[in-house]
């Protein structure tokens, strides 16, 4: 029920995975040459031997229509038996779904019946307590010009750019402060390098997001709790916090003065950079840009974008590192970036199951 519980709130990533199949035990066929190269022209694993595998089942969880990610993930079955071929292993059969939910996904994993997910950070924190799934690989998009820790660091008046040389495996939740009296008194400290109190904090109006909201809610909550030893934006008088239907209702009542300080992903002001300046319908109205006149305050530790996720009850180290090399080539050729751009994922790097202790702090944050 727990784990039931938590994912709901979880379902905020964008992805999916679920069903379930069953894996033949490997069998070693004679000793066999692998050509070096895969289809994206990397190095593959060296080898003398092919590993003769039944089946290999992955599943994407259902965060938008299923026919639509299917749509997009077709060919992987067919591009991934070719690429692991030269990772050393013949799949007889590779099977590519959707999972009804996003439940069935992790608990088929946890299970064994399901071999590789698309999980995204949370549904991993949640499925991943048992120890039967391991995260392979992490998505990773095009960073940002800025990216410090120190909200300083964002306030030199100029935009906010894309970086796509840049691939992260994260993204931010930063606070911004806005044009009101408040925004720039505490813009002004932050600015000169002195640090916001409790009472700075709390005596300003936050536009937030739903709680089940990693960027507009739990990491910043997390934040402030690890600042100020208290339970984060729940701390806040009522009358101090204000729950938007969204990024740009927050944005909007940022430069109207509603709200003095606003929780949003790093690049939202990208976002809202016209409309900032815009009059009539969906804009804001200002007269000076986004940049002059809006500033960091809070910069959160980075949330970790969506996961190629094992069971490793199905899937031993061997061809767990053969499929983390497997991915990593095919999202370095353009039929494979087709295929991976269902949850705009332009790259893959190898995680870690510590880069996601954050995300389970969120999933106890959203506990209680």
């Amino acid at each position: 029920m727990i784990k039931k519980f938590l994912l709901v709130f979880s379902l905020l990533a964008l992805f999916g995975l679920v069903s379930c199949s069953t894996t033949a035990a490997p069998t070693t066929a004679a000793p066999t040459t692998v050509a070096p190269t895969s289809a994206g022209g990397t190095t593959a694993a060296p080898t003398t031997a092919i590993i003769n595998r039944q089946s290999l089942s992955i599943y994407f969880v259902p965060s938008r229509d299923a026919a639509q990610i299917l749509e997009f993930v077709g060919p992987l079955a067919a591009m991934l038996k070719a690429e692991m071929l030269l990772q050393g292993y013949n799949i007889a059969n590779i099977v590519v779904q959707v999972g009804s939910t996003y439940e069935a996904v992790g608990e088929g994993m946890d299970a064994g019946t399901i071999d590789v997910g698309f999980l995204p950070g949370g549904t991993y924190a949640i499925y991943s307590a048992d120890g039967n799934i391991d995260v392979a690989l992490t998505a990773t998009r095009a960073g940002l010009n800025k990216d410090s820790v120190n909200a300083k660091d964002w306030n030199d008046g100029l935009a906010t750019l894309g970086d796509s040389n840049a691939q992260v495996a994260y993204y931010r939740s930063i606070v911004v402060a806005g044009p009101s009296v408040k925004g720039r008194a505490l813009a002004a400290k932050v600015n000169n390098n002195e640090a916001l109190t409790w009472a700075d904090v709390s005596s300003a109006v936050w536009c937030v997001r739903s709680s089940s909201s990693s960027a507009g809610f739990i990491y910043p909550s997390i934040l402030l709790r690890g600042l100020y030893s208290n339970t984060g934006l729940s701390a806040l008088d009522s009358s101090k916090r204000i729950q938007t239907p969204g990024y740009g209702a927050s944005m909007a009542s940022l430069a109207s003065g509603s709200c003095d300080v606003a929780t949003i992903y790093a690049d939202a002001r990208r976002d809202y950079a016209n409309a900032w300046t815009q009059t009539g319908e969906g804009g804001y109205g200002r007269t000076q840009s986004i940049w002059a006149e809006t500033d960091v305050v809070f910069v959160t530790p980075g949330i970790y974008n969506d996961t190629i996720s094992i069971s490793k009850l199905s899937v031993d180290p061997a061809l767990k590192a053969a499929l983390q090399r497997a991915f990593i080539n095919l999202i370095a050729t353009e039929a494979g970036k087709a295929v991976f751009a269902v949850y705009s994922h332009e790259g893959y790097v190898v995680a870690q199951d510590s880069d996601y202790d954050v995300e389970r702090q969120a999933q106890a944050l959203l506990r209680g």
